[in-house]
């Protein structure tokens, strides 16, 4: 009897499942899945695209070629020397949609015709071509190693001519934080607002430079100064001009800007030069470029004087005939190079 019992149980219960399961069908048979119309659309769409084509790759505006990016990048190291490999192409349409958006241009080859069409050096839309292209990454005291190296060797040149101007060049000063540091380093080496120094700074993006002369900061670019040097050498913005800060008229005194090319065959630069910045600008340029640059840079050095290159540049490969190392990421000029160079290689004085 009670085996009987159990047994029925057992046949209840599997028939009670047998009939879960054929409702679940019967529902999941009449039930379609509704998917929205957009979806539906993108769904079609994706299905109707080639096998090889991405329906999330995002199309460009404007026609840019193969042919158009090997014609841009002729054009830049031609005007100024920059050897923009291939993996720059994006990065090179990116930045000058807005010139071809400008212009109301639909293509490169347009655009490029518009840029090469002017043969003026000072064309507005040559440097508008040029600034789109140049990268201006910098911020104060890079490189901070480089700064005692520099204030020694200037205290020790004054002390050997006291009376004599001591002249630094920055070579790419980009927005003005690299001369702008050198010239509070000297301020403080000196023990004086106005030492026996000048500072000549330089670029070739002359949006950079406008800025640089401006000398007006976000407050987050000097936050990680030290309190006595946001006293000393900036005034903070009030009002309007709340969350800026501008370096004080006494230190932008020491400091010089004008634009200037490096792969231009003459520089408006004097000589004697005690040092010269050229940090995080030659890994623009081919072997080559880079050779004419230096050694055109040796006969502007006084005897001793210094070179500084950015930290991932290594100019001893290209010129150990004219410099020998001083210091990490810091050359001095033999000497004796300067007065035979010189004479194969000089600048406007």
């Amino acid at each position: 009897m009670k085996i009987t019992l159990i047994n029925r149980r057992k046949r209840l219960a599997s028939e009670r499942w047998a009939g879960l399961k054929t409702a679940k069908n019967r529902a999941s048979s009449r039930v379609s899945p509704v998917m929205p119309a957009d979806l539906r659309s993108f769904a079609a769409r994706a299905t109707d695209a080639p096998t090889n084509q991405n329906p999330f790759e995002p199309t460009q505006q404007f026609l840019f070629s193969d042919d158009d990016f090997q014609r841009l990048q002729k054009m830049i190291f031609d005007y100024a020397g920059i050897s923009l490999n291939d993996s720059k192409r994006s990065m090179a349409y990116s930045r000058l949609t807005k010139r071809l958006r400008y212009l109301g241009v639909s293509s490169f080859s347009e655009y490029l015709d518009i840029v090469e069409s002017h043969q003026a050096v000072d064309d507005s839309e040559r440097i508008a071509f040029v600034n789109s292209l140049t990268t201006n990454l910098t911020a104060f005291f890079r490189e901070a190693h480089h700064f005692p190296l520099l204030t020694e060797h200037l205290l020790k040149l004054h002390e050997a001519n006291p009376g004599k101007t001591l002249t630094v060049w920055s070579a790419a000063c980009s927005t003005g934080e690299e001369p702008y540091s050198i010239a509070m380093a000297v301020v403080e080496a000196f023990g004086m607002d106005e030492p026996p120094v000048r500072i000549i700074a330089s670029d070739l993006d002359t949006a950079a430079l406008a800025a640089a002369r401006e000398g007006v900061y976000a407050v987050e670019k000097i936050a990680t100064l030290d309190p006595v040097k946001l006293k000393r050498f900036f005034l903070k913005g009030a009002g309007a001009h709340l969350g800026l800060a501008k370096i004080r008229p006494q230190l932008q005194r020491l400091v010089t800007f004008e634009q200037v090319n490096l792969n231009e065959l003459e520089w408006p630069i004097q000589a004697p030069l005690a040092a010269i910045f050229c940090r995080n600008v030659m890994i623009y340029f081919n072997k080559q470029t880079q050779a004419d640059i230096l050694r055109r840079f040796v006969p502007l050095l006084t005897p001793n004087g210094l070179l500084f290159a950015g930290h991932s540049e290594n100019f001893f490969y290209n010129a150990s005939e004219y410099f020998r190392i001083r210091g990490k990421t810091v050359y001095e000029v033999e000497m004796g190079q300067a007065g035979s160079v010189a004479s194969r290689s000089r600048s406007v004085l």
